[in-house]
């Protein structure tokens, strides 16, 4: 599909347990010009439809864009919804509401992507 919202939450819990990480917070970046990430409802896909539907009607594909390659469309949907996410990690899991999930936005696809996660670890000191 050329817009797609995946839902990435499991795969990001899944490197995070493998790590052994308890406390930290975990970085997640999209290296990539037409594609993005955000945190949003993950109990109803509606939603996702109804954030691509507003993207679609707000960033229309056919705009009279200058950009030659025909996919100027996603290049602003990567701005508008960002590349990066930073997030808490406590008792080994994700930091997030009871709704969300994290999710990689594809604006230009099918294409192969990468999802670039780093993890760091709480430092405990004692005085």
């Amino acid at each position: 599909m050329r817009n797609e919202f995946i839902d990435v939450t499991d795969k990001i819990q899944e490197v995070i347990h493998e790590e052994g990480i308890t406390s930290g917070v975990c970085y997640i970046y999209v290296p990539h010009t037409t594609a993005g990430v955000t945190i949003n409802e993950g109990a109803d896909a509606s939603v996702q439809h109804d954030i691509q539907t507003f993207l679609n009607r707000l960033v229309p594909a056919d705009g009279d864009y200058h950009h030659r390659e025909g996919n100027a469309d996603a290049h602003i949907k990567s701005t508008l919804i960002g590349v990066s996410k930073a997030v808490f990690i406590d008792e080994g899991k994700l930091v997030l509401g009871t709704w969300q999930a994290v999710y990689f936005c594809e604006f230009d696809g099918p294409r192969h992507r990468r999802l670039a996660i780093k993890l760091t670890r709480t430092v405990k000191t004692a005085i």
